[in-house]
């Protein structure tokens, strides 16, 4: 959603009695984060990989470093929000779509500043978490492999698996997901990119 569309729903009168903050710089948020008291930070999502890994991340360490702020996504569309929903490890307060009508985000904006900041699993945050199996470790470790540009025949390598069960995998990952391209996947691989362990040599 634009900087445009957020302003206007601050000034219905259902959200015009909170100050409205609008950044497009991480660096001035940070900077404004030493500074404010924020109550909530709604992030919306940018359709170019690189960008909405770098928002995901910024959530993510922002839930370590200011626990106590609410924090918000607003996903590019329904299938982003499923992905974010169901794939990250960090937990949001909520998770919004843009192809909502303006009155229902209106309404799920409403409804999110006035519960606590605890995080509520009945509440928007995981949508799709009921309507989607979990992936399993294998699913998830070629989804890893994928976001690093691994070709099926490089992760049945990697995995010391025969190719065409790797394509099942990935098959199965796709349903489960509710994706139908390499794309789509490629997105739920970008989510999971950086929730994996990153796995350090050890010297002695």
């Amino acid at each position: 959603m634009s900087a445009a569309g957020l302003k206007y729903l601050f000034t219905e009168s259902a959200l015009n009695h909170y100050s409205f903050h609008f950044f497009n710089d991480r660096y001035a948020f940070r900077q404004a984060l030493k500074q404010t008291p924020f109550f909530s930070v709604i992030y919306s999502l940018s359709g170019q990989r690189k960008e909405r890994l770098e928002c995901l991340m910024g959530l993510h360490r922002l839930s370590f470093s200011h626990p106590g702020v609410q924090r918000i996504v607003i996903a590019g569309d329904d299938r982003e929000a499923q992905l974010v929903g169901h794939l990250s490890p960090s937990r949001f307060h909520g998770i919004l779509s843009k192809q909502s009508p303006l009155d229902t985000l209106l309404q799920e904006l409403v409804t999110l500043f006035g519960e606590t900041r605890r995080i509520n699993e009945n509440m928007i945050n995981h949508w799709y978490v009921s309507q989607c199996r979990m992936l399993s470790p294998t699913e998830r470790e070629i989804l890893n492999y994928m976001t690093q540009g691994f070709s099926m025949a490089e992760i049945a390598c990697q995995l010391d698996r025969n190719v065409k069960t790797i394509r099942a995998h990935k098959f199965n990952a796709m349903i489960k997901l509710g994706v139908r391209s390499d794309v789509g996947l490629l997105d739920a691989a970008d989510i999971l990119t950086w929730t994996s362990p990153r796995i350090e040599p050890c010297i002695i």
